[in-house]
């Protein structure tokens, strides 16, 4: 069960790690983010960091999912809380004043998978294959 939980969350740090970086730059979805000329440039920094820090986390999650010897709980709890902050992080943002899930001018082209944003949507679903994995992890019953 220890190799499936390992497997469960590194889809979630691959993903976390590129993910960001795909949809908000390379793909045609950049144009509502990075490549939105009517962000200002310090918007532009923000999404940039933002990205940044889901690559780095996906990597450091990866790193300790895969280094040498044996893995261990602890260092698979480690690896998912690491996935989960980028997560937890994008629901968070909302509490702030005048944050949204879209700008409005692509707000009626987002599509809404059973009525939720995709950050949201995706969002519970990335967070729920970790949990499923952190159960897997303690079903096992390896420290």
């Amino acid at each position: 069960m220890m190799e499936a939980a390992r497997w469960l969350v590194t889809f979630v740090s691959a993903g976390t790690g590129i993910g960001g970086l795909c949809v908000d730059y390379l793909m045609s979805t950049g144009r509502q983010h990075i490549k939105n000329p009517r962000w200002p440039p310090h918007a532009k920094f923000h999404n940039g960091q933002s990205v940044m820090m889901g690559l780095i986390q996906g990597v450091l999650a990866l790193v300790l999912l895969f280094e040498p010897g044996r893995l261990t709980l602890g260092r698979l709890l480690l690896a998912a809380i690491i996935s989960s902050i980028y997560w937890l992080a994008a629901f968070g943002a909302r509490l702030f004043p005048g944050t949204a899930w879209a700008d409005p001018e692509f707000e009626a082209d987002t599509p809404k998978p059973l009525g939720l944003h995709p950050q949201q949507f995706l969002g519970l679903i990335l967070l729920a294959i970790l949990a499923a994995a952190i159960a897997l992890a303690f079903l096992s019953g390896r420290s």
